[in-house]
């Protein structure tokens, strides 16, 4: 099954499941208790800490939830922050989560610093959902806007050709599985 956050990010090849970490877990747990998919595959748009360049397709089965006081020694957690469905244990691009964009250059080079690429909303819930109810899931994302002072308005300028290298890239792949 082919997922998506929703609102104005949505294809015509995805199910919306809700912009964030919250929305997206609930609303995945609902499917999964009452037509648990074989697979979830999600598609969405992120933004780059640095290293991936606007309009790279980024594929991962790897999330994190680090939040920026963690950067700064001023916060911790209990939880395991990282989540990942990589079964072969390939080198993935970390995504990391949060209900907050990051919008700082100095973080964005710290997350890099941990190893992680590119950020999305929603991702983490996907992965740690998916674990829970022993799903295979991965996700497929296109590069938008990097974290920096102007990540909301590169992100508005580029979304929409964002989402249109989504989808063809995700047809593709789509069709060469299916010629197999």
């Amino acid at each position: 099954m082919i997922i998506c956050a929703g609102n104005n990010e949505t294809f015509d090849f995805a199910t919306p499941m809700g912009v964030g970490l919250i929305e997206s877990a609930m609303n995945i747990t609902r499917l999964c208790l009452f037509d648990k998919p074989e697979f979830l595959l999600f598609v969405g748009t992120a933004g780059s800490y640095g290293d991936a360049k606007i309009f790279d397709i980024i594929e991962s089965k790897t999330a994190a939830n680090i939040e920026l006081g963690f950067l700064d020694n001023c916060a911790y957690t209990p939880l395991d922050n990282v989540v990942s469905t990589n079964a072969q244990n390939i080198k993935d691009v970390i995504v990391n989560s949060s209900n907050y964009i990051t919008t700082c250059g100095d973080k964005a080079k710290k997350f890099l610093k941990y190893g992680i690429g590119i950020e999305n909303m929603e991702f983490f819930s996907v992965l740690q959902v998916a674990k829970e109810f022993e799903i295979p899931a991965g996700g497929v994302f296109c590069v938008t806007n990097y974290t920096n002072t102007n990540a909301h308005q590169d992100f508005l300028k580029n979304h929409e050709k964002a989402k249109a290298l989504l989808a063809l890239h995700v047809k593709k792949r789509i069709k060469e599985l299916t010629q197999r």
